[in-house]
């Protein structure tokens, strides 16, 4: 049974890495003592070292330990036999890049979809759905395919901003960007706000947090969904 949390960010506005999540991670990851992390995408550049590094900080507060995936000589035996799995955010391009580089991509799949714990947030996030797509980074390498976990039906966008009433700013919005997305492919999307998260249990794909999330759906109007709302059938 699949028991996920998809975030849209690590780190809220003036808070600790993870703090806002940790209550939720604690119960997440409650029957872990070791979580394996994956830290291939590497936000601003940082070292895969030094990543590990930041999460294991942040998990001393919840009493467990991190081990990153890139010390193993075999990843997907890493993957196999990991008790929980965090992939943080970064560059989703380098990602799954990187996962598809190490042949993790179907360890990844079946190790979560049989029960592993998994958090996601950002890019970690973004590649629990169909496709990498929705992704809001730049391309600066290109890996082998878009497809990616598929532990929902949909696919997510996070760190979704809404237009600033009275901005200058003359690019596309986000809601431009999935509108461009739906010309091309038609699996529904969802705009994770900061501090929001899905909560996946089995069957089960509810939104948290306090904030509504934005869903997008082909030649669809976008809709307003509130926290507690079940999104299983959001296909």
């Amino acid at each position: 049974m699949k028991n996920i949390i998809i975030a849209s960010t690590s780190t809220l506005h003036n808070g600790e890495y993870l703090e806002y999540l940790l209550p939720e991670l604690n119960v997440l990851f409650e029957k872990c003592s070791e979580i394996l992390f994956i830290p291939y995408a590497r936000p601003s550049g940082i070292s895969h070292d030094n990543y590990t590094k930041k999460v294991a900080e942040a998990f001393t507060k919840i009493s467990k330990t991190i081990k990153g995936i890139h010390d193993f000589e075999n990843p997907i035996e890493a993957i196999e036999k990991a008790q929980g799995i965090f992939i943080g955010g970064g560059n989703t391009f380098l990602l799954v890049s990187q996962l598809y580089k190490n042949n993790s991509i179907e360890a990844l799949e079946k190790a979560v979809k049989n029960g592993t714990p998994y958090l996601g947030t950002s890019a970690g996030s973004n590649i629990c759905g169909l496709t990498m797509s929705t992704t809001n980074d730049m391309p600066i390498v290109y890996p082998p395919s878009f497809r990616t976990l598929a532990f929902v039906s949909f696919n997510i966008n996070p760190h979704y901003l809404d237009p600033i009433v009275g901005s200058t700013h003359m690019g596309e919005t986000r809601e431009t960007r999935i509108n461009e997305f739906h010309q091309f492919n038609p699996q529904p999307v969802i705009g994770l706000r900061e501090g929001s998260w899905l909560a996946v249990n089995g069957d089960s794909i509810k939104l948290k947090g306090s904030l509504t999330a934005r869903i997008f759906k082909r030649n669809e109007k976008p809709i307003e969904v509130d926290p507690e709302t079940e999104l299983n059938d959001l296909k």
